[in-house]
């Protein structure tokens, strides 16, 4: 489970990396110039990790999955070799969906004043000032982030769904709680990342503020990123007792 936490922070420090200092340089300086490279090189990186880390997600249900339903297996099917093609495919897959759409949106053409409305280059933003047709580019891009999203979440639904059915049949409480303490940070992971991702992405724009936008953005981009560490180190026993004995012996 370790194995894969480490590549889900290194996806959360790419992606603060790549969003917080362009964030922190508009609101100190109330704005911010970047030349079209610099903006789809954010846009690329953002749109790597991010989807990395749905990909990093679903990998790690399915071995909370193989964990609870087939624990005797675990060992034997969870190898190193699969961790380490799982983990590379996670990353090569969002890697090559993202410069298929960054190669599309590279050959449109812009005109207008070319202000972005928002603290980094989402891909609606960008596509907004684009003078091209972009109704052929919007159906490429939801049918190339299927794969990385919207199946990802599935797959994770139904992990769950499995993970729960056993959950119920553990004839004692103390074993339940032992069972469902091992997937429940990576639940809440799960919840905090997809809520705001699926509202922005998959909710109705209609009638949706701009600043409505932002706030959802920013909680899948900065403040998940900020709660994962915590969630996943504060369910962990032994670093539970050594924060309290730090706290303690400074008193």
């Amino acid at each position: 489970m370790y194995f894969f936490v480490c590549h889900l922070s290194l996806c959360d420090m790419v992606l603060t990396t790549d969003i917080v200092p362009s964030l922190l340089h508009i609101i100190l300086r109330n704005g911010r110039v970047m030349l079209f490279l610099d903006c789809i090189t954010q846009f690329q990186i953002f749109c790597t990790s991010t989807g990395t880390e749905c990909l990093l997600l679903t990998v790690m249900s399915y071995d909370r999955y193989l964990a609870i339903c087939h624990p005797l297996s675990y060992i034997s099917i969870m190898g190193a070799r699969l961790k380490h093609h799982l983990v590379l495919g996670s990353w090569g897959l969002s890697f090559a969906i993202t410069v298929i759409i960054v190669f599309l949106i590279s050959g449109l053409n812009f005109c207008g004043e070319n202000i972005i409305d928002h603290f980094f280059c989402d891909f609606l933003p960008i596509i907004q000032l684009s003078c091209s047709d972009t109704r052929l580019l919007q159906t490429i891009d939801l049918i190339l982030t299927a794969p990385v999203t919207l199946l990802p979440f599935m797959v994770i639904i139904v992990s769950y769904v499995c993970i729960s059915v056993v959950i119920v049949k553990i004839p004692t409480v103390k074993g339940r709680q032992k069972a469902f303490s091992t997937c429940s940070s990576h639940l809440m992971v799960v919840s905090l990342f997809y809520t705001s991702l699926i509202a922005i992405y998959l909710g109705p724009t209609s009638g949706r503020s701009v600043i409505t936008l932002k706030v959802l953005s920013l909680m899948y981009t900065v403040v998940t990123p900020f709660l994962n560490p915590l969630i996943y180190t504060l369910r962990n026993q032994e670093i539970k007792s050594t924060v309290i004995k730090l706290v303690c012996s400074k008193r």
